[in-house]
């Protein structure tokens, strides 16, 4: 909307050419985010449901009481402030739809007594995931790039639908079963986020560097990027009151649209392959195990032994780390991995 405006008022007064400036829009994008997420989620969440402990899970009577789902108060923020300093268009506010629909699912299983049963949240999450690979291809062939193949491939959007639907699905809850200590969801996600919202700004939105590097380039990737630093600004307000030990937590009404936009902001890349490189920590951390548990319950295939999933749930029992551990730990494998990786997709092509 503020992009908007300052088309019609730049003319008039020389500071509105300010909103026509990605930089600006980005940087004030994740300020609002930030600031306003710090500022209402104390005031608001007394009105969340407390969270009741979950079995199995490790130290979960140290969350019992505190208000969860969270995602219900910081994601319409995120959506408010996108709205705000992203250029308009349609495509955007179906996605900002999509992942309000994905938030309202994780607060009705947040409220729910004893939650909802894994195979209605797996039809939803595949619906919501659907619609949204279909939103991003608006139904047209769609050009992506590999990383072992030097030339854009274009492929149909029946193929593109199908396999970014799986990807969506999987980052869904992939990030969602990384929501398990404090801190440590909302910051994998953010860095993940924070990396794609690089890619999007300075590489595949950059006609020159794209062209540079052999990329394909995309005319909305700075679009998107103002929208990735706006959820690295809600995680950090966020982060702000849920650091250890945490006083709120974001349960799946967070977790499942963070993992839903981490997977969209991968395939506005244009590179499936990326989701390894920017989120390889929640994949191996929650994705392993939801491979594990599938095997075993539709195949009868055990796997990975009696190493337990989500994976920092197994670093905490069996190896004895501490939370803090577990957070600085997976947190510094993601930070200096992820421009390794980078580093090598890019220029092994």
């Amino acid at each position: 909307m503020l992009y908007s405006i300052s088309q019609w008022l730049a003319d008039i007064a020389g500071p509105f050419r300010l909103l026509s400036s990605f930089i600006f829009l980005a940087g004030l994008g994740t300020a609002l985010g930030a600031g306003l997420t710090w500022w209402f989620l104390p005031k608001l969440w007394f009105l969340l449901p407390t969270d009741k402990g979950r079995e199995y899970a490790v130290d979960a009577d140290k969350s019992i009481g505190k208000p969860v789902s969270a995602g219900v108060l910081f994601i319409p923020l995120f959506v408010f402030v996108s709205f705000l300093v992203v250029p308009f268009d349609w495509m955007f506010i179906e996605i900002l739809l999509c992942i309000l629909l994905a938030m309202i699912v994780g607060f009705l299983d947040d409220s729910a007594k004893g939650g909802w049963s894994e195979y209605r949240l797996g039809a939803f999450d595949l619906l919501i995931a659907l619609l949204a690979s279909m939103i991003i291809c608006q139904l047209q062939p769609y050009t992506i790039w590999l990383p072992l193949y030097k030339d854009p491939i274009t492929i149909s959007p029946y193929l593109f639908v199908m396999g970014a639907t799986v990807l969506i699905w999987v980052s869904i809850n992939a990030t969602n079963c990384t929501d398990g200590v404090d801190g440590l969801s909302a910051s994998l996600s953010g860095v993940g986020i924070l990396f794609l919202g690089g890619i999007l700004y300075v590489i595949v939105g950059h006609a020159d560097i794209a062209n540079y590097l052999l990329v394909p380039h995309y005319s909305r990737g700075a679009d998107w990027a103002i929208m990735a630093f706006v959820m690295v600004g809600c995680l950090s307000g966020y982060l702000w009151h849920n650091s250890y030990p945490s006083a709120v937590l974001m349960g799946d009404a967070g977790s499942r649209p963070i993992g839903l936009l981490l997977g969209v902001l991968v395939l506005a890349c244009g590179n499936p392959f990326l989701i390894f490189v920017v989120a390889f920590v929640v994949l191996v951390n929650g994705a392993t195990g939801m491979v594990k548990v599938a095997l075993l319950r539709f195949f009868k295939i055990g796997i990975f032994g009696n190493i337990r999933y989500p994976l920092h749930d197994h670093m905490r029992h069996n190896m004895g780390w501490s939370n803090t551990q577990v957070l600085i730990r997976f947190m510094l494998l993601q930070a200096v991995g992820t421009p390794i990786l980078l580093v090598l997709l890019l220029k092994i092509r």
